[in-house]
């Protein structure tokens, strides 16, 4: 009986994705527009784009593949007819970036999520405000409320 081999990536593919010391590669899948490979530290587009784990904000999977958000890029989509282990590794390297994922009220129903974030094998943490739709960036009172939320969950976190 043989084993059903995993597939690998041509070495060509591997060498242009100038990966760091000891960084590998995790899991891959091919797309509409090229092949996405999921490494230690980032998720590699087709076209030589690499978007670390950290900057990820949110990514989910529809019947037609890859849907993720990229911190100050916006929405990526990726046709993907076999995802593969891509999928759980996506959704496993984006959420062991997240210490801590908090909601706020600022006015009603609109608020912000607040999230702390290190990168895979790093020491510091960057700090994500999202606010909903509708809510004021430039408003005194929203940001006092998201600063004062901030210190208190960084003084929780030890941070």
């Amino acid at each position: 009986m043989r084993w059903p081999r995993r597939s690998s990536l041509p070495r060509d593919l591997v060498n242009r994705l100038e990966l760091r010391r000891g960084e590998r590669v995790l899991s891959h899948a091919a797309s509409d527009s090229g092949t996405l490979v999921a490494t230690l530290h980032a998720l590699h587009l087709p076209g030589g784009h690499a978007v670390p784990w950290e900057q990820i904000d949110r990514a989910r999977w529809d019947d037609d593949g890859l849907v993720f958000v990229e911190e100050g890029a916006g929405e990526h989509r990726f046709a993907i007819a076999d995802p593969g282990a891509l999928a759980e590794t996506v959704f496993e390297r984006v959420t062991a970036t997240i210490l801590a994922s908090r909601r706020i009220a600022i006015a009603g129903e609109s608020g912000a999520r607040l999230v702390a974030r290190r990168p895979p094998g790093g020491d510091t943490v960057t700090w994500q405000v999202h606010l909903d739709d509708g809510v004021d960036p430039e408003d005194d009172a929203v940001r006092a409320r998201v600063g004062a939320a901030l210190d208190r969950l960084q003084e929780q976190l030890g941070v």
